[in-house]
């Protein structure tokens, strides 16, 4: 079976398991996006399956919010391969007299897509017994990042802040409104794109958006890569929406941070002299804050410390 480049868990243990299925019938797995070779450079898709009560719950989030964060997770894929979006395709189940929920959920897909540059392109409409909306994001680029290109010796750096989306979604579990700032983390995420591309131009090696969190997928990266990670969590930078929540659960803040989901930035390996005086014009050229958290080093594990102490982190996962 071909190298699929995933890490551990339930999730992806499926994954492997349909690809060993399919057989010769399966292209190039593995990665967040498909990658298609043409003339000049490559289109660049993704899809993305959003689920009532798995991914959001409708007691949280207007519809628009809902459609946004949808369409955006989409996005922020294109995003960690460099690419410039072209637009979307979002395909919307909504139970039967809820036809303005569908276009509300399909203005929070337009409003994303029009943020980054891009436009809806099409989909389709279903009746359903609850919400589910399907994206596909399409986008080309002269230089596709995977994930697979990490070397010995390169940095790894973050894209902006990280735990927010957690700390909206622990509030709401605990009955509590979240705090503005996590909340708006959680239902109206920034895909990274021009960051993406800007980090592509500056020769990224490989890149992967934090969806599944930061202790899950850069598991991803190091198996696509097969390299090992050395993550310094001191260096963490953490949403200051963070702070309270994980103090008050007893958690060092910078492990909150790495163990939460749906963050959408993005981990990138980056070559050795990729400097902090980069990282500083990353932040004057597209307006996004970037940190040094680590270095890819030669094996295959992800290692984590915290002032020292080796930390033990889990990511998200759909299957767990």
């Amino acid at each position: 079976m071909k190298h699929l480049g995933l890490g551990p868990g339930p999730e992806f243990d499926r994954i492997r398991a349909i690809a060993k299925v399919l057989g010769d019938r399966v292209g190039e797995l593995g990665d967040d996006c498909a990658v298609l070779e043409r003339v000049e450079g490559s289109l660049v898709i993704s899809t993305d399956l959003s689920i009532e009560g798995q991914h959001f719950r409708r007691e949280w989030l207007t519809p628009e919010e809902i459609g946004w964060r949808a369409a955006a997770a989409g996005l922020s894929d294109l995003a960690a391969e460099g690419a410039d979006p072209i637009g979307v395709l979002a395909s919307v189940a909504v139970p039967r007299r809820e036809a303005n929920t569908a276009e509300r959920i399909m203005a929070g897909v337009g409003s994303v897509a029009v943020e980054v540059g891009a436009r809806v392109l099409g989909g389709d409409l279903s009746a359903g017994p609850f919400v589910i909306i399907d994206v596909t994001a399409v986008g080309q680029t002269v230089r596709a990042v995977t994930r697979s290109g990490a070397k010995p010796g390169d940095g790894l750096w973050v894209t902006g802040r990280l735990g927010g989306a957690r700390a909206a979604l622990d509030a709401w579990r605990q009955g509590r409104e979240p705090d503005g700032t996590a909340r708006d983390r959680f239902a109206r995420p920034v895909p990274r794109i021009a960051a993406g591309q800007w980090l592509s131009a500056r020769g990224a090696s490989a890149m992967i958006d934090l969806s599944d969190g930061l202790a899950g997928d850069a598991a991803h990266l190091a198996a696509a890569s097969q390299v090992g990670l050395q993550l310094e969590l001191d260096h963490m930078p953490v949403d200051p929406a963070v702070v309270a929540v994980a103090l008050d659960r007893g958690i060092p803040p910078q492990r909150y941070a790495a163990e939460g989901g749906e963050d959408y930035e993005l981990l990138v390996a980056l070559p050795a002299k990729f400097s902090a005086s980069d990282a500083r014009q990353c932040q004057t050229d597209v307006g996004t804050v970037l940190t040094k958290i680590g270095e890819v080093v030669r094996g295959h594990a992800v290692r984590c410390t915290l002032a020292g102490v080796p930390q033990d982190l889990a990511g998200f996962d759909h299957f767990a």
